[in-house]
């Protein structure tokens, strides 16, 4: 029997082009496909997929929403993110919340069937240069709870000033912890931390 995977994007022709890439894949085919995440939950209760390949940004639910609803009603559920955001922040975030594995759009169709194959028979897969920024993450450079309701404040252009009155902390502690994120973040200025903090997935500015 095949392994059934399920589609999750909001973009028609992007799961026309997954389903094509799936389906030709020995021992694998698509059998359901939803167009948000809301509709994926929905859909994997009635489904059961071995497989579910889902989009991370997409409007109304998005994908981690989707993945973690998802796994509270099936822990063992096999969930693989595929997006366009290589941010290690992204990464962590659906891998801590349960994602069998982490694929750009722009991924080789090798690289799908490696993936598939991995995660059908229960393992993890992270492409090496995903992984690699991953690593980035998980090291001593970890920004701290603190610095992170800093870094978000920052984001939403607040002087140190506003920063310590909305965090209830110091200015001077407030220098301090840019001083760090800077260092962390390997930037020399207040733009180039936020240009930083987004191209990892920490914030977004567009949200």
């Amino acid at each position: 029997m095949a392994t059934s995977v399920m589609l999750v994007d909001d973009h028609p022709l992007v799961r026309l082009g997954m389903a094509g890439v799936v389906d030709r894949q020995p021992g694998f085919a698509v059998v359901a496909q939803a167009g948000d995440g809301g509709e994926a939950i929905d859909l994997y209760r009635t489904v059961r997929p071995d497989v579910v390949l889902m989009d991370l940004m997409m409007p109304r639910v998005g994908g981690l929403e989707a993945l973690r609803e998802i796994r509270m009603a099936d822990a063992d559920a096999k969930i693989v993110i595929l997006t366009s955001s290589d941010g290690e922040e992204h990464v962590y975030r659906c891998l801590q919340a349960g994602a069998r594995a982490y694929l750009l759009k722009d991924a080789s169709e090798e690289q799908v069937a490696d993936c598939l194959q991995a995660v059908a028979a229960g393992r993890r897969y992270v492409p090496p240069e995903v992984a690699s920024r991953l690593a980035a993450r998980l090291d001593n450079d970890t920004l701290t709870g603190r610095e992170l309701d800093v870094l978000r404040l920052l984001a939403e252009g607040m002087s140190n000033k506003l920063i310590a009155r909305a965090a209830g902390i110091a200015p001077g502690t407030v220098k301090y912890h840019v001083k760090n994120i800077m260092a962390k973040l390997d930037a020399s200025c207040r733009t180039e931390v936020l240009r930083e903090a987004v191209r990892r997935g920490i914030v977004d500015l567009a949200g």
